[in-house]
């Protein structure tokens, strides 16, 4: 995908203050209710996304110093983590967020401009661009502010952001998925259109159109699609982003 460094380092800065500062008016109550996201509190969201930070600061240095560090030990000790970390109370919860977004921040700008250009590893044996780090964590702290359910929702997610996940879910994540239907995904735009097909090759796709934000939605399993139209075919069912 292509990038804009110090665009989506500028936004990470600010789509995270937008999340302290949210995360600030709750209580220990509230950290403990249901989020959007099935079986999980907002104690887990918030919990995840504060490891998903330490875990993307592996990944920088990794960059920055040639050392291999894996971004999480391996996927069992990342969900205990989770678990271990979700019913802690509200003060604790906003000041393990704001160290390790702090901290990931530091390791972003301790890199050298030729470092961006690496390759390095994420879960799963998963490669990357370190270039495209900000962007990930930008993903991670705009979507997971929506899953708190306290009234930040996919409309109102910064343009760029939305147009760019989009091409990324659309035309890479769910693109040649057997657990995907075929689908050509048509979004509309004040400068014309984009097109993707995606999703399970060969058949007859079903095409869905509709605004960014609403196909957004409907990809990430954040909305149920209203809006959307899908040429009077009821929408498929989509399996979670993951």
């Amino acid at each position: 995908m292509t990038t804009d460094l110090a665009r989506d380092l500028t936004a990470v800065r600010e789509a995270t203050e937008r999340l302290l500062t949210a995360v600030r008016g709750l209580d220990d109550a509230a950290v403990a209710e249901p989020s959007r996201l099935p079986g999980w509190t907002r104690g887990h969201v918030l919990t995840h996304l504060a490891r998903n930070a330490d875990a993307l600061v592996n990944v920088l240095v990794s960059a920055r110093t040639g050392e291999h560090i894996p971004m999480y030990p391996d996927e069992r000790a990342r969900d205990a983590a989770i678990e271990d970390g979700a019913g802690r109370p509200l003060t604790v919860q906003l000041n393990d967020l704001e160290r390790s977004s702090s901290a990931f921040n530091d390791a972003a700008a301790a890199l050298h401009s030729g470092d961006w250009s690496r390759t390095v590893e994420l879960r799963g044996g998963a490669t990357g661009l370190a270039a495209e780090m900000p962007f990930r964590r930008l993903a991670e702290v705009e979507l997971h502010h929506v899953d708190l359910g306290i009234g930040r929702e996919i409309a109102d997610l910064p343009g760029f952001f939305t147009d760019g996940l989009l091409a990324q879910v659309a035309g890479e994540r769910f693109a040649g998925r057997e657990d995907v239907p075929a689908l050509i995904v048509a979004a509309s735009g004040e400068h014309g259109g984009r097109e993707w097909r995606t999703g399970r090759p060969g058949g007859d796709p079903l095409r869905i159109s509709g605004s960014p934000a609403a196909l957004l939605g409907w990809l990430t399993g954040r909305e149920a699609g209203t809006g959307l139209d899908a040429a009077g075919s009821p929408l498929p069912s989509l399996p979670p982003l993951g």
